[in-house]
């Protein structure tokens, strides 16, 4: 089995995916040695992958006059190279495509001449498309390499998507999973069941992308009928911007996680631990704001275990809310069992560029 393969076989059965950050100087310019540190920071905690040039990468990395997308992906490519060099492990490289199916299709080429085994489709900024527009793009990008589908939250751009809509995407070939982000549990429901009752189900990896569900979305059996047959469904893995904090942490609770696809009873401490989880998100991702600093949130948490210098992002008015920083010391606070400060503490000098 070669190493895509590989890779692709991992992503199926469920791992845990950062979608990382991008590293800036104080001007705004690409901080290239802080970006391959942070790298180096989830690939040594152990995570089985990486999501790129994705939301929490910053979509700006697009603009002509930025010129970041290839630069970072290229970053990202040579760190995940040297680490499967070295250790023998193969990562799952996920990088993020977004616009018109030209541009999509442009930016699906773009990843897999670097070694990426596949996109994650971002509909953001597509309103204007009728879904099943939206479903022939998603079948002109799976034709130049593998797709992750991706149902985005209305907050970061994103629209209600149908049952019908989430079925025709896992129909599509070379769909190989599919990410739900739609912060809604009705919405995440219709996605799952849009694919189980697809004829390609069992080729598709389904993917937590509720930053603000995140144990329960990997905890629930979702089961459907299925032609008078009883389907069972679950989310195998998470690709989430929450996981690009605390990292080393989420790794081990993941594993915890897996134990309970058995069907075995879920102890109320996990549910409880649930919780925290999300009361921490909601600071990370500035929730009472309608998640105005989200993408600063996560750098300021990185910033204080010395893994970034600031918040700073590419739009200048895309910064921390006020009380933000409150509320993050507050969770910081409340729930010390969940960050992983010391695990970085020991590390840092070592993954610095």
């Amino acid at each position: 089995m070669g190493r895509h393969e590989e890779a692709l076989k991992i992503l199926h059965e469920g791992t845990v995916i950062p979608a990382i950050p991008l590293v800036l100087n104080e001007n705004r310019s690409f901080n290239e040695a802080g970006q391959r540190t942070l790298i180096r920071y989830y690939l040594d905690a152990g995570v089985g992958g990486l999501a790129v040039a994705v939301h929490t990468t910053q979509f700006e990395i697009r603009k002509p006059e930025i010129g970041l997308f290839q630069p970072v992906l290229q970053v990202a490519k040579e760190e995940m190279d040297a680490y499967e060099a070295r250790t023998g492990k193969t990562l799952v490289r996920v990088a993020g495509a977004c616009g018109e199916a030209e541009q999509a299709c442009a930016e699906a080429r773009t990843a897999k001449a670097l070694g990426f085994d596949a996109v994650l489709l971002s509909p953001g900024g597509l309103a204007h498309l009728t879904e099943d527009r939206l479903v022939e793009r998603t079948g002109a990008v799976a034709a130049e390499m593998p797709v992750i589908g991706f149902y985005l939250q209305t907050a970061c751009g994103g629209r209600r998507l149908s049952y019908e809509y989430w079925k025709a995407v896992a129909d599509t070939p070379n769909v190989v999973a599919i990410k739900c982000a739609s912060f809604n549990r009705y919405q995440s429901v219709d996605l799952v069941r849009g694919v189980a009752y697809s004829a390609r189900r069992e080729e598709i990896a389904l993917y937590t992308g509720n930053d603000d569900n995140i144990v329960a979305d990997l905890l629930t059996p979702y089961r459907f009928p299925v032609d008078g047959k009883e389907t069972e469904l679950r989310f195998v893995g998470g690709l989430l911007g929450h996981w690009s904090v605390w990292t080393h942490s989420v790794v081990q609770l993941y594993e915890e996680l897996r134990k309970y696809r058995d069907g075995r009873d879920i102890p109320a401490e996990l549910l409880s631990r649930s919780a925290a989880i999300t009361d921490c998100n909601g600071a990370f991702f500035d929730a009472a704001n309608g998640f105005a600093g989200c993408i600063p949130g996560v750098h300021e948490v990185l910033r204080r275990q010395g893994l970034m210098a600031g918040t700073w992002c590419l739009a200048p008015e895309e910064a921390l809310s006020a009380g933000q920083t409150r509320e993050i010391s507050r969770v910081y606070k409340m729930y010390p069992s969940l960050n992983d400060d010391a695990f970085v503490a020991q590390n840092l000098e070592k993954w610095k560029a």
